[in-house]
């Protein structure tokens, strides 16, 4: 499993809207932490292939990841908040997916495959109008 050090992320804190009453106008507990996985020394090359991928819309074009966390009260909470998203991120890309392997059709399923074009080909058969002969 990849562990990001904390040096490789910036946060910025900003008010929120949402619950929270007056303190919503007056204190930033809503985050938005970068992490440049592009220049990132933490991961491995397949790792950041994959997290890039995964990222999505997250991502920018500088090859940063940008996680905005509002859900919680206290900034504290919205920032482990941020922490664990991308934590759970990395570690989705960590895991290399599994290769598939190549196999053939079995006699039976080619017959079954088979049976089931020529009963749809029946049933489209019955659909035009009957001859009079």
């Amino acid at each position: 499993m990849t562990v990001i050090p904390e040096s490789e992320l910036e946060f910025r804190f900003f008010r929120a809207g949402g619950p929270g009453g007056q303190n919503v106008n007056k204190v930033a507990t809503a985050v938005q932490m970068r992490f440049d996985a592009l220049n990132s020394p933490s991961l491995t090359e397949p790792v950041r292939e994959r997290l890039m991928r995964l990222a999505g819309q997250r991502l920018t074009l500088d090859g940063v990841i940008v996680i905005t966390a509002v859900r919680f009260r206290t900034q504290e909470r919205n920032r482990a908040d941020a922490i664990e998203r991308l934590q759970e991120l990395v570690s989705k890309a960590s895991v290399a997916p599994i290769k598939r392997i190549a196999t053939r059709p079995t006699r039976a399923s080619k017959e079954r495959r088979l049976q089931a074009k020529s009963g749809r080909s029946a049933i489209k058969a019955g659909r035009g109008r009957p001859d009079l002969d």
